[in-house]
C-alpha cells in the first residue's frame, strides 16, 4: 500500500490488530508490532527493521529488532488468531494445500541456512527452507502456519543452535514430518480441513499418505512417473516356515507384478482419456485430457509389506512439458468424477500465489536477521498483513489487486 492508502484504512488496521496482538502482553511490545506491520503493508523495497524505521518520524529501529528479536511472544496464538478471523470471512473450505518455500542467504549463521534445494529458483542454492499449510477456497487462500526446516547439519551443531536460539526440544524433522505437524495443530484447534493438496515431492512419500490415512483425512496429491501400482486389489499370502517351525511368512503372488504410472499411462486406450474444462484462468479456460482408475500401491511390495488401500490414479496429458504425463493420487471415495479431482488439484496454484503476494508485498523473504525467535516472530507479522489485505480484498474495502489472482 502506498502511504495515502494506509491513511484511508488505518482505522480498519488499529481495529484489526487490537485484539489479535493482545497475546504480546506489554504495550511497548504490542506497539511495535503493530509499526511492524504497518511496515510491512508500505510500499518500500526492503522491508526490514531499519527500513520500516526509517519511513516514519516516530520510528525506532532497536525498539523494533526488540520486539523482533529479544521480546519472548509466543507466535503461535497469533497464527491461531488470523486463521479464525480469515475464516470467518471466507466460503467453506474446499483444499488445504502443504508446501514448502525458500528464502536465499547468504553466509550460514542466519537459522536453518544451508546448501540445499529450493523450488523456488529450481535449484541447489544456500537458502533457508520453510514449510507452510494453507487453507483456500477457489477465490481466497491464506497460510494457517509455517515451520522451519533444519537441516541435520544445524541439528548436530550445538554451537550453531545456541547462536540462533534453537530451543531444546527442537529435533530433526523431514518436511513432510513438519508438514503433518501443521495439520495437527490445526486439528487440535478444530480448524475445518478440506481435501489436502501436496505435490510430488510430497505425495511420492507413502508415510506422509499413510499418515494423512491414519488421521481420517482426504487427500489429493501429485506422484512422480515410477510410483508402481496394481490394477487390482492384491493380497499377500500366507506361506507356513519350516524354520522356526510354525511361523509364518507372505508373499505376493509371483505373477502379479506391478506397474509404473508411466506404464499404465501408455498402456491406456484412446477412450479412456477425456477433454475437461477444470478451471478459468485470466487467460481464458484451463483445459486438458485427463485418465482415470483405481489402482493399489505396490509399496514395499518386495519386503511383503502390508498392502495398501485401492486408489485413484488421476493422469493429466501434458503435451506442452518435458514429460508427456502428470500423476496424482487420491483417497477420494469411489463416487469422485475425474471433473471433481482435476479441480481441486488445480487448486493447488492458490499456494504459489500467497507466496508471491508475501514475498513481493508482505516482506516475507525481507527478514536480515538470524535467530529462531526472530524468524518465526517476522514470519507471524507479515502472516498478519497478508490476512489483513486478504481481509480487506473480501470485504470489498480494497482493490482486487492487493493478492495476486491466477495469472494462468
Amino acid at each position: 500500500m502506498k502511504k495515502h492508502q494506509l491513511k484511508s484504512v488505518r482505522s480498519r488496521l488499529d481495529r484489526f490488530l487490537k485484539d489479535l496482538l493482545d497475546t504480546l502482553g506489554r504495550s511497548e511490545r504490542r506497539h511495535w508490532a503493530a509499526f511492524y506491520v504497518l511496515g510491512l503493508l508500505t510500499t518500500i523495497e526492503r522491508k526490514t527493521a531499519a527500513g520500516i524505521a526509517s519511513q516514519f518520524p516516530d520510528g525506532n529501529v532497536q525498539a523494533v529488532q526488540q520486539m523482533l528479536q529479544g521480546s519472548p511472544w509466543d507466535h503461535m496464538p497469533v497464527h491461531q488468531a488470523l486463521t479464525r478471523m480469515a475464516i470467518a470471512e471466507m466460503k467453506p473450505v474446499e483444499v488445504c494445500i502443504i508446501d514448502d518455500t525458500g528464502f536465499p542467504k547468504k553466509g550460514k549463521l542466519s537459522v536453518g541456512v544451508a546448501r540445499q534445494y529450493s523450488g523456488v529458483h529450481g535449484k541447489v542454492e544456500n537458502c533457508q527452507i520453510a514449510v507452510s499449510f494453507h487453507y483456500a477456497t477457489e477465490h481466497a487462500s491464506f497460510p494457517m502456519g509455517w515451520r522451519l526446516y533444519l537441516p541435520e547439519c544445524w541439528i548436530a551443531d550445538q554451537e550453531r543452535r545456541r547462536k540462533a536460539g534453537i530451543p531444546e526440544e527442537v529435533t530433526f524433522q523431514r518436511k513432510w514430518e513438519l508438514a503433518l505437524d501443521l495439520i495437527d495443530s490445526n486439528l487440535n484447534a478444530n480448524i475445518p480441513m478440506g481435501v489436502i493438496v501436496a505435490d510430488a515431492s510430497y505425495g511420492n512419500i507413502t508415510e506422509f499418505r499413510e499418515g494423512l490415512e491414519t488421521r481420517l483425512l482426504k487427500y489429493a496429491v501429485g506422484i512422480e512417473g515410477k510410483t508402481a501400482f496394481w490394477r487390482q486389489e492384491t493380497l499377500r499370502q500366507a506361506v507356513p516356515c519350516k524354520k522356526p517351525k510354525g511361523r509364518i511368512s507372505y508373499r505376493y503372488p509371483t505373477d502379479a507384478q506391478p506397474e509404473s504410472a508411466r506404464e499404465i499411462a501408455e498402456s491406456l486406450p484412446d477412450s479412456a482419456w477425456e477433454e475437461i474444462t477444470y478451471r478459468k484462468g485470466t487467460k481464458g479456460l484451463l483445459k486438458a485430457s485427463f485418465a482415470m482408475l483405481r489402482v493399489q500401491p505396490a509399496h514395499g511390495f518386495r519386503l511383503q509389506q502390508p498392502e495398501q488401500p485401492m486408489v485413484w490414479l488421476l493422469i493429466q496429458r501434458t503435451p506442452d512439458k518435458d514429460s508427456p504425463y502428470d500423476y496424482y493420487l487420491s483417497n477420494l471415495d469411489e463416487t469422485a468424477t475425474p471433473f471433481y479431482l482435476a479441480r481441486t488439484i488445480g487448486l493447488r496454484w492458490r499456494i504459489e500465489m500467497d507466496y508471491q503476494t508475501l514475498k513481493g508485498q508482505t516482506g516475507l523473504d525481507h527478514f536480515e536477521g538470524r535467530s529462531w525467535r526472530g524468524w518465526h516472530h517476522h514470519v507471524a507479522l507479515s502472516t498478519t498483513a497478508f490476512v489483513f489485505l486478504l481481509l480487506e480484498r473480501l470485504r470489498g474495502d480494497f482493490p482486487p489487486s492487493a493478492v495476486t489472482d491466477d495469472p494462468s
